[in-house]
């Protein structure tokens, strides 16, 4: 009988920093998508901010313009 380990099931977390590299925008915009209420979710951590990789491709895919330019 082999035993899992339960942390193989969490979704991976990125940094705010590696957030704003990935999109290629300032730290900053990520704070005012906060802010406003229509970035992807966080998660805080003491002084950290984290991100779930799967909030952040839901919130991208959330961001996908339709084929008419809406």
């Amino acid at each position: 009988m082999t035993r899992q380990n339960p942390i193989e099931h969490l979704q991976p977390l990125i940094s705010l920093q590696e957030l704003a590299e990935y999109l290629g925008v300032p730290v900053q915009r990520i704070y005012d998508w906060r802010a406003a209420g229509t970035g992807p979710r966080g998660y805080r951590f003491g002084r950290e901010l984290r991100f779930r990789v799967a909030d952040v491709e839901r919130w991208l895919e959330e961001q996908a313009e339709s084929s008419d330019g809406r």
